[in-house]
């Protein structure tokens, strides 16, 4: 995100323009303000945000985006639900800021069970959560806790999480000073592979979708 009278308005405007811009990173443990950026915006373009920038700074959602709208930061990271508590809290932030890009969609918190559970317990947890918020209370419960209805799922919910953990170990073999060098190669060529599988899965059901949709 950038302020709303900012002339970036695309990532490619602000990669062209890095060495001018102060650059609001997350924090290092935060997967939607570091890790999710770090991937599909700085990885996937060959860009080492640590040093693109004129200069790079980490911190929360909340203190990116105030400080974004305070003009003190050029372009910071962000998330939807930091963005819609923020239109709450303080809506004349919000009303400061432009978004410029949007990643795909992670999962939030999905809930997962052990393999061992039997299929008729599994059938019953499954159905419990798919119902779950049809009734005027249950929609207000789920309402207050920011959340819609739950839709089933699978394994497949967690491929982007795959890809940034993987990132995220790219990263450390990369940076390491421990490894030598063709041990690194090794590392970073079985990763890489892992990578292009995983990118493979997401294409295949991302075509499904379209096919389905356009049927």
């Amino acid at each position: 995100m950038v302020r709303k009278d900012s002339p970036i308005n695309s990532v490619e405007d602000m990669l062209k323009n890095a060495k001018s811009l102060t650059f609001g990173n997350g924090d290092p443990n935060s997967t939607s303000g570091y890790l999710v950026p770090g991937y599909y915006v700085f990885a996937k373009n060959h860009v080492d945000a640590s040093t693109a920038f004129k200069r790079t700074l980490n911190s929360s959602h909340e203190v990116n985006a105030l400080s974004v709208a305070k003009g003190q930061l050029d372009v910071a990271t962000f998330n939807t639900e930091s963005w819609d508590r923020l239109a709450v809290t303080q809506p004349d932030k919000v009303e400061q800021l432009k978004v410029i890009w949007k990643s795909p969609l992670i999962p939030a918190d999905p809930i997962v069970w052990s393999k061992a559970l039997s299929d008729e317990n599994k059938a019953k947890i499954r159905d419990f959560f798919a119902d779950y918020g049809d009734t005027a209370e249950e929609k207000t419960v789920l309402k207050n806790m920011q959340m819609g209805k739950f839709l089933k799922s699978s394994d497949d919910q967690l491929l982007p999480i795959r890809q940034l953990e993987l990132f995220k170990q790219r990263t450390e073999v990369a940076a390491s000073t421990t490894l030598d060098a063709q041990e690194k190669a090794t590392r970073l060529k079985d990763i890489d592979a892992s990578l292009k599988k995983l990118q493979e899965r997401i294409t295949e059901l991302n075509q499904k979708t379209a096919d389905s949709s356009a049927g």
